[in-house]
C-alpha cells in the first residue's frame, strides 16, 4: 500500500472521522443513522490514519506529496 492520502486531506479525514464517531455515539440518532455515522466515521478515521484510501486507487487519485528528487 502506497500513500495516496496526504497533505491537508489527511488531518481533515481524521477530524471528520472523530466527529462522525461522536455523532454516532452521542447524538441519539435512529439505529440506521447511528450505523451510517459510525461506519463513515470509522472509514474516514482509518483512511486518514494510515494514509491510504482504496477508493482513491480505483479513481486514480493521489493527494500525497511526491518525494523530492535527490541530487547527485
Amino acid at each position: 500500500m502506497t500513500c495516496n492520502v496526504g497533505g491537508i486531506e489527511r488531518p481533515i479525514r481524521i477530524v471528520a472521522g472523530i466527529a462522525l464517531l461522536g455523532v454516532g455515539a452521542f447524538a441519539g440518532l435512529p439505529v440506521e443513522g447511528t450505523a451510517v455515522a459510525l461506519v463513515f466515521g470509522t472509514v474516514a478515521l482509518v483512511t486518514g490514519a494510515i494514509g491510504y484510501c482504496p477508493l482513491w486507487t480505483i479513481f486514480g487519485l493521489n493527494t500525497c506529496p511526491t518525494a523530492p528528487s535527490q541530487k547527485r
